[in-house]
């Protein structure tokens, strides 16, 4: 990537648009608790938010302020009669835009409106809610949630730890909103885990990436949560991953897009609270395979394109390595922040 479409990259911009689960983010925005806006850790990023101004409204790209206000980016557009090189209701039209898209947004950010309204009362969305492509993640990225869960593994074949990173992926259909309920089948898990992770999103098409230029490709970042049917990945499938981590709505996703330049990594930390109560806080710093090796593993001989998610990992406290062993029921509220980024609220129904 050129040295002004990078430093472009790194200005950042923020949304949360639509939810597969809609019916889900509306019933949950009647009864939430308010919206945190987080102080942005890097100096040249913004926040893109995927939401809907209303019910019945259509949903659109808005950038949240640092007071918590919403710009939003369609009708700004209209006022400032200002013609986009995307389409300003989806995530991954913006992240496909490239230089000229976040120029366009860093415009209507200075120029926009003094009437505007809260994040508290719109309704906000998955950031990506139909993903293009599964979602990426990656296994015992943390040294010390490898060593957690080996005393419960089905499969024993891994004994040490990987030389390279361990990837798998979840299908597009757990996609969830910052604040939907996530559901819970009893008749099929009763072994539902959290795992608060970091996802990267890419903004630019690229294969065969090197280490050196692998942040080149990232767009921004999001909260995220891996939550997984242990009983599902452990028992039922032997240990194979994809389907215990593939239930429908197990991978909430916001609260909205913080883009490169607005997060400091090193600053970041990987934070998750059930019912109030801190089961995981690790830095990224504690993260075993950095997001260059991440990339560069993953795009060798694969293309991963703008809009792509990459879930990074989550640290130690999970439910499946406590003893005794803890899982969500209905009614337990899944909170997971990314200092600097956001936090989401998930409730187990």
């Amino acid at each position: 990537m050129d040295t002004n479409r990078r430093d472009m990259l790194k200005l950042g911009t923020s949304a949360a648009i639509g939810g597969l689960l809609m019916p889900s983010a509306v019933s949950a925005a009647q009864d939430r608790q308010p919206i945190v806006v987080e102080p942005m850790s890097g100096k040249a990023g913004f926040r893109v938010a995927n939401y809907l101004p209303k019910i019945g409204a259509s949903s659109r790209l808005g950038l949240v302020t640092n007071d918590g206000l919403i710009v939003d980016i369609p009708a700004e557009a209209t006022r400032q009669k200002m013609e986009l090189s995307f389409d300003p209701a989806s995530m991954i039209s913006l992240t496909a835009s490239g230089n000229r898209g976040l120029l366009e947004l860093a415009t209507l950010f200075k120029n926009r409106s003094s009437h505007l309204v809260n994040v508290n009362q719109v309704i906000l969305l998955s950031p990506i809610p139909r993903p293009q492509s599964n979602i990426y993640a990656v296994g015992w990225n943390y040294l010390d949630h490898f060593e957690e869960g080996k005393k419960n593994r089905v499969d024993t074949v891994v004994k040490e730890y990987p030389k390279v990173p361990v990837l798998f992926t979840k299908g597009t259909q757990t996609m969830n909103g910052p604040f939907d309920n996530i559901p819970y089948d009893a008749s099929y898990s009763t072994q539902i885990d959290w795992e608060a992770e970091l996802a990267v999103v890419i903004g630019k098409k690229g294969k065969n990436i090197s280490e050196e230029n692998a942040m080149d490709y990232v767009f921004g970042y999001a909260a995220y949560n891996d939550t997984t049917a242990r009983d599902v990945q452990q028992k039922r499938h032997s240990g194979q991953w994809f389907k215990g981590k593939s239930l429908d709505g197990h991978g909430p996703m916001g609260p909205w897009i913080v883009t490169a330049g607005g997060v400091n990594l090193q600053d970041v930390r990987v934070i998750c609270r059930i019912n109030g109560v801190e089961k995981q806080n690790a830095s990224y710093e504690q993260m075993y395979f950095k997001i260059p090796v991440i990339i560069s593993e993953l795009s060798r001989s694969l293309t991963l394109l703008p809009g792509d998610i990459i879930a990074t990992g989550t640290p130690s406290g999970v439910g499946f390595g406590r003893s005794p062993q803890e899982f969500l029921k209905p009614g337990d509220m899944m909170e997971t922040e990314i200092t600097g980024v956001g936090i989401i609220r998930n409730k187990i129904a």
